[in-house]
């Protein structure tokens, strides 16, 4: 039986009245992701017609999923907001905070030793608000919400980007900030740009070495690292319904690489085998009876032009295996002598080090046994592995059912590294260096979704690549970024040349899933007994202060840093060795920015003082500046703030003193966690006047006391000589989140409201 079954029975009571008033509303058919929408207005039955990429709508999504890096700031802000129970099902699942260094049963012991008084914190905090609470090992958090809480036709929030891995079992998914899911938690509506529309047809079929992975970095290829902003990805067509619900749910795990909102597959029969295999036959039966309004309605996909915003479309007969990068996601080299031109043109490394499999991306029991049967060709051809091999199992159901079926001993046998049910390499949790910023210059494969610099073992000199586990299994097993399993032969041990056959697996397993203890512990009834204990003295856990409002008056504040090129959560907020300050905002600031390139000496973390003239770590100079009280602002370029939907790359900026970051374009998420903070979030209305900002400049807001939707600010930049430059910017704020700026946060609201 299925987690919160009549919380889904209750959606699907209201779902066929809702979309057939949508549709009479809006006068058309309608795609599955309005569909969703319309059924998840906060306001109940659909009365208007929503204008894509311009109306702000209140939703009231069915349930929230955080992991333990997030859940920290997200459960200490819940905290303040005067609530005894969570409003709609919520689980913390702590599959973050567990480094990969030795093996699973070493790394996971290792994990409860040094972080015990973080899982403690998070297990008490669930158990108090009625908090469903996955123990470290269980899983990670993408891999076990699609295996116990997806289901067709929902919505749900997440505070990790990757939430949009629940896209595969048909629902609207989305990452946010912590603060957005406090709001949820606490029972206020939550608050969305009505996305626009992206629609992916899929025609032929996936065959031999072409994987569902391949789908998305092709996709990425297309649309590029932002193109998906503000958009959610409708796949849909032959190849779509062809496609396990695993398979799903790796394409819209990485939709998060173009910045997309979230990505979805309509209700199909790989969704009800997967429900039914994954014990939730009430589930199935329930969807079953309106499957039809779980699916876009036929006239859409037959005619998807008129429909979508934008239509993509993708032959997967001809599609061929891909590896994406180094460095971003959305560089895409088909496997082969390509790639050997590509690399020697630009001096990547052909040689591989490591093969790394697993991830929320592709670490599904599909995905294993596929791997797998390349690892078996390689012992019974006799085939060494040329570089070193890492699996990280999804869920402890997965690694379980896996073990017992005999894929975990082939890997094995092959000396490849179990880690952890968990994340590990993929969020910089690796210890494979002592010293990374010294490390070699290197490739490595794997299966996972990001590889910028330093993402995955913090050598800003590794080189990542992005594959589909078989694909990344024959790499690591030649031990060259350019080989072609298609077209190259390995030489065994007796000097034999050998070829690999095309990877077979299974999308269930054919026994049926297993497992002895998943991890999962439920919330006591009545929690108002359960103390939640917070050291004061602690380094890892701090309890929050509300932040003051900035007010309207902002003049003489100083340039802290103008960021060249890309700037990524992980720059603003770097994961690896500072996750375990998750819990503590002081603690954590000492990383703001560290990693975000300052355009006027092209270093990192080394920034010049207005009040020294000397140069120092940002994170110190932030903090002068804020020992005398002088507001500061952040400049970007492009996209600033892509990728994870870490409110810790908002929050310390905030805790430090900066009250404003103006830059040419946002990623969705950051621009949001900055309004819900209370900062001011501005993009340049002339994207040139980048240029015009000095490394000595000081910031006057003319006119922010007119804050008001719609209408840009005007900012006044002095020079060092006394020069002035008067620029307009822009923003998206609403009178909702003005109030927000307004009350110096969004929590401060929810707090006062609450009152």
């Amino acid at each position: 039986m299925a987690f919160d079954i009549d919380m889904i029975k209750e959606v699907y009571s209201k779902v066929v009245e809702r979309v057939d008033a949508a549709r009479k509303i809006t006068g058309k058919p309608l795609t599955l992701a309005e569909k969703i929408l319309y059924t998840h207005l906060w306001d109940g039955t659909p009365n208007k017609a929503y204008q894509r990429g311009k109306d702000y709508v209140d939703f009231a999504p069915d349930r929230i999923a955080c992991q333990d890096a997030t859940a920290q700031m997200a459960l200490l802000q819940f905290m303040q907001a005067g609530k005894t129970k969570v409003a709609v099902p919520t689980t913390v699942h702590c599959d973050h905070l567990i480094q990969a260094k030795e093996g699973a049963e070493k790394d996971l012991k290792n994990a409860n030793d040094i972080s015990s008084e973080v899982f403690n914190f998070l297990e008490s905090v669930s158990n108090k608000y009625g908090i469903g609470f996955w123990k470290p090992g269980a899983g990670i958090i993408h891999q076990v919400v699609l295996e116990n809480y997806a289901f067709p036709g929902g919505m749900m929030i997440g505070t990790d980007s990757h939430t949009v891995n629940a896209g595969g079992l048909g629902m609207v998914a989305i990452g946010v900030g912590g603060a957005d899911a406090v709001d949820v938690m606490a029972g206020m509506a939550w608050e969305l740009k009505f996305p626009k529309l992206i629609g992916v047809k899929l025609t032929g079929k996936l065959s031999g070495w072409t994987a569902p992975k391949d789908v998305i970095l092709k996709v990425a290829e297309i649309v590029s690292a932002k193109g998906g902003t503000g958009a959610i990805v409708e796949y849909f067509g032959e190849g779509a319904t062809s496609m396990s619900c695993t398979g799903k749910g790796t394409i819209c795990n990485m939709g998060a690489e173009i910045g997309a909102t979230t990505s979805t597959f309509g209700y199909d029969e790989s969704m009800e085998r997967y429900l039914r295999a994954t014990d939730r036959e009430d589930v199935a039966d329930a969807a079953n009876e309106i499957k039809e309004y779980l699916t876009a309605d036929a006239e859409v996909y037959a005619n998807p032009e008129q429909y979508f915003d934008q239509v993509i479309e993708i032959n997967l007969t001809e599609l061929n295996p891909l590896l994406n990068g180094p460095f971003t996601p959305d560089l895409s080299t088909p496997a082969g002598s390509e790639m050997t031109e590509k690399a020697n043109a630009n001096d990547w490394p052909l040689k591989v080090e490591w093969g790394l499999i697993g991830s929320c991306t592709n670490s599904s029991y599909e995905d294993l046994s596929r791997a797998s049967s390349i690892a078996q060709q390689a012992i019974d051809k006799g085939v060494k592995m040329k570089a070193e091999l890492g699996i990280n199992p999804g869920s402890e159901q997965v690694r379980y059912t896996a073990e017992r079926d005999g894929i975990i001993d082939i890997f094995e046998k092959l000396n490849a590294k179990i880690f952890t049910n968990a994340c590990g390499p993929c969020i910089g949790q690796w210890a494979r260096y002592s010293d990374p910023k010294n490390a070699p210059k290197n490739s490595i494969v794997h299966s996972f979704n990001r590889n910028f610099a330093k993402r995955a073992d913090g050598n800003p000199n590794t080189h990542a690549f992005v594959a589909s586990p078989e694909l990344t299994a024959a790499i690591a097993l030649a031990g060259r970024l350019d080989f072609n399993p298609m077209t190259d032969k390995l030489i065994n041990e007796n000097g034999e040349e050998v070829m690999l056959e095309e990877p077979t697996g299974w999308e269930l397993p054919p026994k049926g899933f297993e497992v002895k203890d998943n991890g999962y512990l439920a919330p006591v009834a009545d929690g108002s007994g359960v103390n939640v204990v917070v050291n004061p003295n602690s380094e890892r856990l701090e309890l929050l202060t509300p932040f003051t409002p900035i007010g309207n008056e902002i003049k003489g504040a100083k340039l802290l840093i103008k960021a060249h090129g890309k700037c990524t959560t992980d720059h603003i907020s770097m994961a690896g060795p500072w996750l375990r300050f998750r819990g503590h905002l002081d603690n954590i600031s000492n990383n703001c920015l560290i990693g975000a390139v300052n355009a006027y000496n092209m270093k990192t973390n080394f920034v010049k003082s207005q009040l020294t003239g000397e140069y120092d770590a940002v994170p110190a100079t932030q903090r002068a500046y804020k020992a005398k009280g002088i507001k500061t602002v952040v400049v970007g370029d492009h996209n600033y703030g892509e990728g994870s939907s870490r409110e810790h790359a908002a929050m310390e900026p905030r805790h430090l003193g900066v009250v404003a970051v103006i830059v040419k374009s946002f990623a969705r998420i950051h621009e949001t966690n900055l309004k819900k903070q209370g900062m001011l979030g501005l993009t340049f209305v002339n994207e040139s006047d980048y240029d015009l900002i000095k490394e000595d400049d000081t910031f006057n807001f003319l006119d922010l006391h007119e804050f008001t939707p719609g209408k840009p600010l005007t900012i006044e930049i002095v020079h060092a000589d006394n020069s002035k430059d008067v620029i307009k910017v822009n923003h998206t704020y609403n009178e909702g989140q003005i109030e927000w700026y307004n009350e110096g946060s969004a929590l401060n609201l929810i707090k006062k409201q609450n009152a």
